[in-house]
């Protein structure tokens, strides 16, 4: 049995013999039966509301096991590092809250909702998990291909002014948000979208040998001429992948616009 596995097991107890704690759910790599020894363990807690204020996160952590690290991350996330270097991601949430499991649904494909149920007294969880079965949003549609290609435009305008201002590590900083664009319009052209907020999880087996050599061609480190080598790349990547697209996407972009953003690029470079 794999540590997170017995660490998944030991939240599920803990939860079963904690009073304040009303419901949990798991979320992730082990509920999508791609769990292995180096993936995270994800949890949704929520405690009794009367209990929610003097609720000891931290506390409760560290009963399960022994960590090395515990913060809250940037989006209200309790992070832990347990001491075995696994990691964990728990929100800890009032019960009267619960019902924000079913705003999942807008976010990807939950293939196996039974996986994520661990514990629950309110009678409440299951009908919020069964809200997210079936067929995730759907990625493949004409907003997302614009989209994707008006934030390309913009973090690549970004990204080679401020290399041409000589701003190397700010470029390659904006580069990964051009490379981060292309990789949905790849994922598009592939028809292998449903990891479109994380589109280079497993990008390695989800896009061609083809595709996957454009997308090394947009990668650089953090020297002046591999940037614009980078930067130049993704140009003609992007020009490939809007030219595959055209016949089932409809552009709102002038794609003559690419010619332009050419044009700055040796402008003066």
């Amino acid at each position: 049995m794999l540590l997170q596995e017995k660490l998944i097991e030991k939240v599920s107890e803990k939860c079963r013999t904690t009073a304040s704690i009303s419901s949990c759910m798991m979320y992730g790599s082990f509920t999508k039966g791609e769990g292995d020894q180096y993936s995270d363990v994800e949890f949704y807690i929520f405690i009794k509301d009367e209990d929610f204020q003097s609720f000891s996160s931290s506390r409760w952590i560290g009963d399960i096991e022994p960590y090395d690290l515990l913060f809250l991350n940037e989006y209200g996330t309790e992070v832990v590092v347990f001491s075995s270097l696994i990691r964990g991601e728990f929100h800890f949430l009032p019960e009267s809250d619960i019902g924000i499991i079913t705003s999942f649904k807008d976010t990807g494909y939950f293939p196996d909702t039974t996986s994520m149920f661990v514990y629950d007294t309110t009678g409440q969880l299951q009908r919020c998990l069964d809200h997210l079965r079936g067929d995730g949003p759907e990625r493949m549609t004409n907003d997302n291909v614009n989209n994707s290609f008006h934030n390309f435009v913009n973090a690549w305008l970004m990204g080679v002014n401020v290399l041409k201002r000589g701003e190397l590590a700010r470029s390659l900083e904006c580069l990964s948000h051009v490379q981060r664009f292309i990789l949905r319009l790849i994922r598009i052209r592939e028809k292998s979208a449903d990891l479109w907020l994380n589109a280079a999880k497993n990008v390695e087996k989800d896009i061609s040998a083809k595709s996957y050599q454009a997308y090394v061609s947009i990668t650089s480190k953090l020297d002046r001429q591999k940037l614009y080598e980078a930067y130049r790349n993704a140009l003609h990547v992007v020009e490939d992948l809007i030219h595959d697209l055209s016949g089932e996407y409809q552009f709102e972009v002038d794609k003559g616009i690419l010619r332009k953003l050419n044009d700055h690029l040796h402008l003066e470079s």
